[in-house]
């Protein structure tokens, strides 16, 4: 009996390392295609002139910092590591903020995008770098409305020993009464409805524009009409996370090791994979951004040739 107990132990070890070693290795693999598109980026005047590849290396960036974090958690929640809730307070903000940044950038490029298309004369009074700035902090505002309402809630409500308490890292632990969850999908349905609204209203106006454009104009509309198109479903992605934490609790309560199943599943499809498609939208579909992609990859073997 003992032998068979340590056969089934070790072969449900040797499974959890398999998943975590799966996640690894793709996190690893968008990170180094990450930091290879931020340092393109950098190479060239014009992209960090330039609002749209502004707002895509702030998705590049806040992709890559929330897949480290959230890597970071994911393996703690695996082997079950604990850290003191003051410390795991820290973490857990971080990762909600950039959890929120990347469908608000998104939602930002999008209305960029509405902006070319349709109010042309006025994009580069609108779309300049100096107002693009002023847009980041914007964004970084916006998204950080959910962690601090959900932190004040919960400073409010736990007593001041919770905080030196060791616990496995989750964001379930700062959700103390029910009401605070309901407060919470209040406020991430508020960010769904009105990012959906945004992405709505600029498909339909840009379509507009371009049902009434003829030759070479059309061609580019079309095109700039295909990229919101993916944005919206790279954001449609991005907006099922909101909704993940309510089944992760959901799921907590019925069982920690489904839940600890389902949180690996929603990673790869709703964190990982969202995040895959940033690189494809702007990085591989840009003709610029290529040139300069291969450029830089080849170590200007590429710019030499031609």
């Amino acid at each position: 009996m003992a032998d068979n107990s340590s056969l089934v132990g070790g072969q449900s070890l040797r499974k959890i390392h398999a998943r975590v070693i799966i996640v690894q290795i793709l996190v690893m693999i968008f990170l180094c295609i990450n930091l290879l598109l931020i340092m393109t980026f950098f190479k060239k005047e014009c992209f960090y002139k330039t609002t749209r590849y502004i707002f895509f290396a702030v998705t590049l960036l806040s992709d890559s910092f929330l897949l480290f974090m959230s890597n970071i958690m994911l393996i703690c929640n695996y082997f079950q590591f604990t850290m003191p809730v003051w410390f795991c307070m820290i973490i857990s903000a971080v990762v909600i903020l950039y959890f929120v940044v990347t469908p608000v950038t998104l939602t930002a490029m999008t209305l960029e995008r509405y902006v070319a298309i349709c109010m042309p004369l006025r994009h580069g009074e609108l779309c300049s770098q100096s107002s693009t700035v002023y847009c980041i902090l914007i964004i970084h505002g916006l998204s950080s409305v959910p962690f601090i309402i959900f932190f004040s809630i919960f400073f409010a409500s736990a007593s001041l020993s919770f905080y030196t308490q060791y616990r496995v890292c989750l964001a379930e632990i700062f959700v103390l009464y029910r009401w605070q969850d309901d407060i919470r999908a209040g406020v991430y349905q508020l960010y769904f409805v009105l990012m959906c609204i945004t992405i709505v209203f600029c498909y339909v106006k840009i379509m507009k524009v371009a049902k009434a454009a003829s030759g070479e104009q059309r061609k580019s509309i079309w095109k700039g009409l295909r990229t919101v198109i993916l944005h919206a479903f790279q954001l449609l992605l991005c907006l099922i996370q909101l909704w993940l934490p309510f089944i992760e609790t959901a799921v907590l309560e019925i069982s920690f090791k489904l839940f600890i199943f389902v949180k690996y599943i929603d990673y790869i499809l709703f964190i990982l994979a969202p995040r895959c498609l940033s690189p494809l939208i702007y990085g591989l579909r840009d003709e610029t951004f290529v040139h300069a992609l291969k450029s830089y990859a080849s170590f200007g073997l590429c710019k030499r040739n031609t």
